[in-house]
């Protein structure tokens, strides 16, 4: 690949798929293939506009037809999904929700995005925040689409795995989340703490906050977590 001057705006992810469609269809291929030996499903990574998930399913349809041509077994019920990890992503889920199965929000992405922060650059790390109000409102966007279409959300990134953060994304509608084998303990701990009308309830207040430092020092009160 070429050298990008900012390449987290630049050539990748499924804009580099859809410009080699060879790259997708053969990572489609496998994976139906292998969607008869267990449990599979397809998340097309950073998708920014409606145009971008139309053209992919378009290349998955293909995919189907010519193993259906040529014989070969696959399991025909892989749930397709979106990664949201772009703001317009996020800010478009209506949208998208007729088009799939199954939102995977990126929240570390999603936060840096949102906050124009590189959280790798140093002078300016500490304004990266995954409970900036910005980020919370657009994870509860998401959610909310999933519901109003019938589909599941569901979460990974750091905040995923930070039992702070855990009731509040139950509460916003958050049904799975993606954690390091180690916080899987502590984030039980958490959710088994509240009911679900408690968690909706704390997610109700969070979304009237304008600070994360507010949204922080909320969540710590409510149930306690340090």
């Amino acid at each position: 690949l070429e050298k990008e001057s900012n390449s987290f705006l630049g050539w990748r992810a499924l804009r580099m798929c859809l410009d080699q469609p060879e790259l997708l269809i053969t990572q489609l291929r496998a994976i139906y293939r292998a969607s008869i030996h267990g449990k599979a499903r397809i998340m097309f990574p950073m998708v920014s506009r409606i145009e971008e998930l139309q053209q992919a399913k378009i290349l998955l349809a293909q995919v189907l037809a010519d193993l259906d041509q040529q014989g070969i077994p696959y399991n025909s019920n892989v749930e397709v999904g979106v990664m949201v990890e772009v703001p317009s992503a996020a800010l478009m889920a209506q949208t998208l929700a007729r088009e799939v199965d199954f939102f995977s929000i990126g929240t570390n992405d999603l936060t840096q995005y949102t906050l124009a922060v590189d959280r790798t650059n140093e002078k300016v790390a500490h304004l990266y925040d995954p409970l900036h109000p910005a980020v919370i409102k657009l994870i509860s966007m998401v959610t909310t689409a999933a519901k109003a279409h019938r589909i599941w959300t569901g979460l990974c990134g750091e905040l995923a795995g930070d039992p702070l953060a855990t009731v509040l994304l139950v509460g916003l509608g958050v049904e799975e989340l993606s954690m390091p084998a180690p916080m899987v303990a502590q984030v039980k701990s958490a959710i088994r703490k509240l009911t679900m009308e408690k968690a909706a309830a704390i997610a109700d207040e969070v979304l009237g906050m304008g600070t994360a430092q507010e949204v922080r020092a909320y969540l710590k009160q409510s149930y306690n977590v340090s």
